[in-house]
Protein backbone atom coordinates (compact mmCIF):
# COMPACT_ATOMS: atom_id res chain seq x y z
CA UNK A 1 0.00 0.00 0.00
CA UNK A 2 1.53 3.26 -1.04
CA UNK A 3 0.38 6.19 1.17
CA UNK A 4 -0.54 9.78 -0.36
CA UNK A 5 0.09 12.46 1.74
CA UNK A 6 -1.91 15.40 1.88
CA UNK A 7 -2.28 18.68 3.53
CA UNK A 8 -4.02 18.83 7.05
CA UNK A 9 -7.00 21.15 5.12
CA UNK A 10 -7.33 18.41 2.05
CA UNK A 11 -7.19 16.04 4.69
CA UNK A 12 -10.08 17.16 7.04
CA UNK A 13 -13.84 16.36 6.66
CA UNK A 14 -15.39 19.83 5.85
CA UNK A 15 -17.48 19.19 8.82
CA UNK A 16 -14.28 19.71 11.23
CA UNK A 17 -13.17 23.19 9.44
CA UNK A 18 -13.54 25.66 11.88
CA UNK A 19 -11.68 29.31 12.56
CA UNK A 20 -9.89 28.98 15.58
CA UNK A 21 -9.62 31.90 17.51
CA UNK A 22 -6.10 33.82 18.12
CA UNK A 23 -6.07 32.18 21.79
CA UNK A 24 -6.29 28.23 20.58
CA UNK A 25 -3.84 29.39 17.77
CA UNK A 26 -1.38 31.06 20.35
CA UNK A 27 -1.87 27.99 23.27
CA UNK A 28 -1.27 25.61 20.55
CA UNK A 29 2.58 27.69 19.12
CA UNK A 30 3.40 28.03 22.95
CA UNK A 31 2.60 24.31 23.79
CA UNK A 32 4.10 22.75 20.75
CA UNK A 33 7.52 24.68 21.36
CA UNK A 34 7.09 23.38 24.65
CA UNK A 35 6.22 19.96 23.79
CA UNK A 36 9.29 19.67 21.43
CA UNK A 37 11.97 21.31 24.32
CA UNK A 38 10.78 18.32 26.43
CA UNK A 39 11.29 15.61 23.78
CA UNK A 40 14.92 14.02 23.87
CA UNK A 41 15.50 10.94 21.22
CA UNK A 42 17.51 9.18 23.41
CA UNK A 43 14.47 9.44 26.55
CA UNK A 44 12.57 5.84 26.48
CA UNK A 45 9.16 5.52 24.37
CA UNK A 46 7.03 6.26 27.59
CA UNK A 47 8.82 9.44 28.24
CA UNK A 48 7.39 10.56 24.65
CA UNK A 49 3.99 9.22 25.13
CA UNK A 50 3.35 11.36 28.74
CA UNK A 51 4.45 14.49 27.16
CA UNK A 52 2.97 13.69 23.69
CA UNK A 53 -0.68 13.22 25.89
CA UNK A 54 0.28 16.05 28.36
CA UNK A 55 0.59 18.32 25.02
CA UNK A 56 -3.28 16.62 23.35
CA UNK A 57 -4.73 17.51 26.60
CA UNK A 58 -3.32 21.21 27.08
CA UNK A 59 -4.25 21.96 23.33
CA UNK A 60 -7.21 20.20 22.48
CA UNK A 61 -8.85 17.66 24.93
CA UNK A 62 -8.80 19.25 28.44
CA UNK A 63 -12.70 19.45 28.73
CA UNK A 64 -14.30 17.25 26.70
CA UNK A 65 -12.21 13.61 25.93
CA UNK A 66 -9.90 11.41 28.31
CA UNK A 67 -6.66 11.01 26.48
CA UNK A 68 -5.06 8.54 28.68
CA UNK A 69 -3.16 4.88 27.67
CA UNK A 70 -5.65 1.43 27.55
CA UNK A 71 -4.41 -1.61 28.33
CA UNK A 72 -0.99 -2.10 26.11
CA UNK A 73 -2.25 0.18 23.85
CA UNK A 74 0.44 3.30 23.65
CA UNK A 75 -2.69 5.40 24.46
CA UNK A 76 -6.21 6.57 23.29
CA UNK A 77 -8.52 9.46 22.91
CA UNK A 78 -11.46 8.07 24.10
CA UNK A 79 -14.83 9.24 23.21
CA UNK A 80 -16.60 10.52 25.96
CA UNK A 81 -15.05 12.63 29.11
CA UNK A 82 -14.45 9.20 30.86
CA UNK A 83 -12.47 6.42 30.56
CA UNK A 84 -15.29 4.07 30.17
CA UNK A 85 -16.52 6.14 26.82
CA UNK A 86 -14.96 3.86 23.58
CA UNK A 87 -11.34 4.79 22.52
CA UNK A 88 -12.17 6.82 19.00
CA UNK A 89 -8.10 7.28 18.27
CA UNK A 90 -5.66 4.95 18.76
CA UNK A 91 -2.09 5.84 18.91
CA UNK A 92 1.38 3.82 18.34
CA UNK A 93 4.09 5.88 19.51
CA UNK A 94 7.96 5.35 18.84
CA UNK A 95 11.24 7.12 20.11
CA UNK A 96 12.46 9.92 17.31
CA UNK A 97 15.52 7.74 17.29
CA UNK A 98 13.58 4.25 16.80
CA UNK A 99 14.27 4.59 12.94
CA UNK A 100 13.28 1.05 11.92
CA UNK A 101 10.33 0.11 13.73
CA UNK A 102 8.65 3.60 12.37
CA UNK A 103 6.70 3.88 9.97
CA UNK A 104 7.72 6.00 6.37
CA UNK A 105 5.94 6.90 3.05
CA UNK A 106 7.37 3.71 1.60
CA UNK A 107 7.67 1.23 4.05
CA UNK A 108 4.27 0.43 6.39
CA UNK A 109 5.40 -2.89 7.09
CA UNK A 110 7.05 -1.93 10.30
CA UNK A 111 6.82 -2.67 13.92
CA UNK A 112 5.21 0.42 14.80
CA UNK A 113 1.85 -0.26 12.08
CA UNK A 114 1.81 -4.46 12.92
CA UNK A 115 1.35 -3.23 16.92
CA UNK A 116 -1.41 -0.67 15.70
CA UNK A 117 -2.96 -3.25 13.77
CA UNK A 118 -2.66 -5.23 16.64
CA UNK A 119 -4.63 -2.35 18.74
CA UNK A 120 -7.38 -1.87 16.11
CA UNK A 121 -8.31 -5.77 16.45
CA UNK A 122 -8.09 -6.25 20.05
CA UNK A 123 -10.68 -2.88 20.35
CA UNK A 124 -13.18 -4.27 17.16
CA UNK A 125 -12.79 -7.78 18.77
CA UNK A 126 -12.14 -7.87 22.39
CA UNK A 127 -13.57 -4.62 23.43
CA UNK A 128 -16.60 -4.50 20.28
CA UNK A 129 -15.60 -0.82 19.49
CA UNK A 130 -16.83 0.20 16.36
CA UNK A 131 -16.50 3.52 17.14
CA UNK A 132 -13.13 4.01 16.43
CA UNK A 133 -12.48 7.29 14.27
CA UNK A 134 -8.48 7.19 13.52
CA UNK A 135 -5.56 5.36 13.75
CA UNK A 136 -2.38 7.20 14.14
CA UNK A 137 1.80 6.33 14.43
CA UNK A 138 3.94 9.09 15.65
CA UNK A 139 7.55 9.95 16.66
CA UNK A 140 6.59 13.36 17.99
CA UNK A 141 8.31 14.80 14.64
CA UNK A 142 6.44 12.82 12.10
CA UNK A 143 2.37 11.57 12.06
CA UNK A 144 0.74 9.03 10.07
CA UNK A 145 -2.99 9.24 10.40
CA UNK A 146 -5.27 6.37 9.21
CA UNK A 147 -8.77 7.07 8.80
CA UNK A 148 -10.34 3.88 10.42
CA UNK A 149 -12.75 2.62 8.34
CA UNK A 150 -9.76 1.87 5.99
CA UNK A 151 -7.73 -0.21 8.27
CA UNK A 152 -10.89 -1.59 8.76
CA UNK A 153 -11.75 -2.29 5.14
CA UNK A 154 -8.05 -3.69 3.84
CA UNK A 155 -6.84 -5.01 7.21
CA UNK A 156 -9.70 -6.38 9.93
CA UNK A 157 -11.88 -7.47 7.01
CA UNK A 158 -9.03 -9.79 5.30
CA UNK A 159 -10.44 -13.08 6.34
CA UNK A 160 -6.70 -14.34 6.79
CA UNK A 161 -5.56 -12.08 8.99
CA UNK A 162 -8.38 -12.22 11.06
CA UNK A 163 -7.96 -15.71 11.19
CA UNK A 164 -4.86 -15.36 12.29
CA UNK A 165 -5.54 -12.95 14.49
CA UNK A 166 -8.27 -15.26 16.56
CA UNK A 167 -5.80 -17.68 16.82
CA UNK A 168 -3.48 -15.84 18.33
CA UNK A 169 -6.00 -14.06 20.60
CA UNK A 170 -6.75 -16.90 22.08
CA UNK A 171 -3.58 -18.93 22.68
CA UNK A 172 -3.59 -21.13 19.98
CA UNK A 173 -0.32 -19.93 18.43
CA UNK A 174 2.56 -21.05 20.07
CA UNK A 175 3.21 -17.94 22.31
CA UNK A 176 0.40 -14.56 22.55
CA UNK A 177 3.83 -12.66 22.84
CA UNK A 178 2.70 -9.55 20.37
CA UNK A 179 5.11 -10.05 18.14
CA UNK A 180 4.55 -13.48 16.97
CA UNK A 181 0.95 -11.83 16.11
Amino acid sequence: MLLTPTTPTKSLDPAYKLRPEREQIERFKDRFKTLFGYIDEKESEENIKDHLMDFLKEVYYKESYVVAPKGKTDFVIHLGKDAASPAGVLFEVKRPANRSEMVSRENLNTKAFHELLLYYFQERSRDRNSDLRHCVVTNVYEWYIFDAALIDRVFYRNAWLKKEYTAWATGQKVSRNNDLF
